[in-house]
């Protein structure tokens, strides 16, 4: 029960910094520089785990490599850029209706590479799980979708862009929690995974300063805002998340990270003054109450 716990606690957390997120990229900043310089600031952060953990840096193995990559160079850095991306080349509907499908990404792969069963009951309780998801996300979801035009949507070459960008971020997101997983199965602690996924995405997002001319400035306001994104989210957030992550089944952790957006609705109706309709409320119930319930009954 603690684990799932972690996960909400992960969920608010990043829901908090869309308070930030939002405003900077409403201003102008673009996605790719606040991307970036989250990355580097964390890296900074985090590059004391170099020192402490040489030993097993030094002899790690070729595959768990690869698991970094996924969860840093996939999942932190280009699933959040695809993600970010598609939004301005098609429906925004569609790319969240979309993005539903990362559960399935992640409970798939944790099937063939953690070889975690997946049982009739699981599945029972995971439909709602879903369905409490599309609950919440229904106002970003069906009033866009009526004017999206899917005779056109196949022929259009933006269209399919967007479409491939939406598919890459569902991937590389759904990968990441099995992965992340795995290295915590294979002796990794918290901090070491996250130090490795934050420079890899690094790594993987450099190319980008000279591609779309990445620029820095002096601006004080500007740092602070980032920073207190990196504590939320990167940091506090990502912490809970992997401690999370080691105390449950990836497929699990996958269903109770849909927890965000309701969160994400939640922190706004808080703070900005949305609105939380009655369907919404009762999405967010049916979501964490049916993710809670596999965690109990082990499913």
């Amino acid at each position: 029960m603690k684990g799932i716990l972690l996960i909400f606690l992960a969920c608010l957390l990043w829901a908090c910094d869309t308070l930030i997120r939002y405003p900077l990229l409403g201003s102008g900043m673009a996605a790719t520089k606040i991307v970036l310089t989250e990355h580097l600031i964390l890296t900074l952060l985090f590059s004391w785990v170099v020192y402490k953990s040489r030993k097993k840096i030094w002899s790690m193995q070729v595959g768990h490599i690869s698991y970094f990559i996924v969860i840093g160079g996939l999942g932190s850095a280009l699933g959040t850029l695809s993600f970010t991306k598609a939004f301005t080349m098609i429906n925004p509907s569609m790319v969240i209706i979309l993005q539903k499908l990362q559960p399935l990404v992640a409970i798939t792969l944790a099937r063939f590479v953690l070889g975690e069963k997946i049982k009739k009951e699981f599945i029972l309780w995971a439909i709602p799980c879903l369905i409490g998801g599309l609950m919440v996300s229904y106002k970003d979801i069906f009033p866009g979708l009526k004017d999206f035009d899917f005779s056109t949507a196949f022929s259009n070459p933006q269209a399919l862009a967007g479409l491939g960008l939406t598919l890459v971020s569902i991937i590389s997101w759904g990968a990441s929690t099995p992965f992340g997983k795995k290295l915590s199965k294979e002796g990794y602690k918290e901090t070491e995974i996250m130090f490795g996924r934050f420079s890899m995405g690094l790594l993987c997002l450099l190319p980008f300063i000279t591609m779309e001319e990445v620029t820095f400035d002096n601006d004080a306001v500007v740092w602070g805002k980032l920073s207190a994104m990196v504590l939320l989210s990167g940091i506090l957030g990502m912490w809970f998340y992997y401690t999370g992550l080691k105390k449950l089944p990836a497929r699990i952790c996958a269903l109770a990270e849909m927890a965000f957006p309701f969160f994400a609705i939640l922190v706004n109706w808080v703070f900005l003054g949305a609105t939380l309709d009655l369907l919404q409320i009762m999405g967010g119930v049916l979501l964490l109450l049916s993710s809670t319930m596999i965690q109990l009954k082990h499913y």
